[in-house]
């Protein structure tokens, strides 16, 4: 399925938003080392929606501030059924891969740093997550943000294909 999509607008949404990291980056230069910060942020409204962004500045407020304003306009639309996702997703992102599978009622949110603050942005509660490959948590974020993009419920299925809900689930 196509981004474009899945795209949202933020007007009329109340969006929270987590910082997964901060960074201090350092410059050398002839007059000697120039420190700025760089943070990703991931925003959303715990009901479907999550976004997430990179800001980079000469202050910690200021980058987290940038980060939240990038994330505004990067928001997208996830399917999410009692609380889990619809079905097992596995997504790669540089070095980073991402497996997600739905978990029973009452499990909690099973993963590690950077996809707990994704998943738990976008309202997901009971999920079995493993993280493979590199722990680098750009690539985490985009990795997560990648197999969430792919997922799809019955119904959006049964539409794409062209054919009833029924038959979706008993072939």
């Amino acid at each position: 399925m196509s981004t474009s999509i899945r795209k949202v607008k933020t007007t009329d949404l109340e969006l929270k938003d987590r910082l997964v990291s901060i960074q201090r980056v350092t410059k050398v230069t002839k007059g000697g080392r120039t420190f700025s910060f760089s943070a990703i942020v991931v925003v959303g409204d715990e009901n479907g929606i999550v976004g997430y962004g990179l800001g980079k500045a000469n202050e910690v407020t200021t980058a987290i501030a940038k980060g939240v304003e990038d994330a505004k306009k990067n928001l997208i639309r996830v399917p999410v059924l009692k609380g889990t996702i619809p079905h097992v997703q596995y997504a790669k992102f540089g070095g980073a891969s991402v497996f997600l599978k739905p978990a029973s009622s009452g499990t909690g949110v099973k993963a590690g740093g950077a996809m707990r603050a994704v998943l738990e942005s976008v309202g997901i509660h009971d999920v079995l997550a493993k993280s493979k490959g590199s722990s680098n948590p750009h690539n985490l974020v985009k990795a997560t943000f990648n197999a969430l993009l792919e997922l799809r419920d019955a119904y959006t299925v049964a539409q794409h294909r062209g054919v009833d809900l029924n038959k979706v689930f008993n072939g």
